[in-house]
């Protein structure tokens, strides 16, 4: 049975930089919504006569956010249907609170939880401090919105659930705040594939 591993968190908690490493660890496919995303919501916001770099406000979240969340899944699914495990890294907000989006998702290839081992690996930091220090420090023009309105941007920093039906060994939260990328990779692969 193929494995399709999500990595959520807010912004700065390292998400992307532990799923790359699992993915170079396991030879899987990987799938990060920013850079699916990039070139369309670019073009998309420049459209709009809007900050291109812009991938948080309401103007990015309206135009854009839901597109991402397609594409990202499309290109995902279509390699969990290859039987190819797949790794993909977003917020995914929304979709963690819908019961039935992972069956839906899923569905639309043929497949269920039955069939394709659903992993969550639930990414956060130890405090507010943290989370900006580490946007800060990556120097991003998509970070930008971020800082310069961080008292609208840290509500999204709360605690993350998932109301999908798997059960609890597959869901991992995720503290992230350590020094130690190894140490952290070794955890997260023994989580996903704690067969090996």
């Amino acid at each position: 049975m193929n494995k399709l591993v999500f990595f959520l968190g807010g912004a700065g908690a390292g998400k992307t930089t532990l799923a790359k490493a699992l993915a170079a660890r396991r030879k899987a496919a990987f799938f990060d919504m920013d850079i699916l995303l990039r070139p369309a919501a670019e073009a998309i916001m420049t459209l709009h006569g809007l900050d291109p770099a812009d991938r948080d406000s309401a103007d990015y979240k309206r135009l854009c956010r839901d597109l991402g969340y397609r594409i990202t899944m499309d290109a995902a699914l279509d390699n969990v249907k290859l039987d190819v495990d797949s790794i993909v890294v977003g917020p995914f907000t929304k979709e963690a609170e819908d019961e039935g989006w992972i069956a839906r998702e899923l569905s639309r290839i043929g497949r269920s939880l039955l069939d394709v081992e659903v992993k969550v690996v639930i990414v956060s930091l130890s405090d507010e401090t943290l989370y900006k220090e580490r946007i800060t420090a990556r120097s991003s023009k998509l970070d930008d919105w971020k800082l310069r309105n961080w008292d609208d941007f840290r509500s999204s920093l709360v605690s993350r659930t998932v109301k999908w039906p798997l059960p609890p060994s597959s869901i991992l939260y995720f503290d992230n705040s350590g020094n130690d990328p190894a140490r952290a990779a070794d955890t997260i692969e023994r989580f996903v594939y704690p067969d090996a």
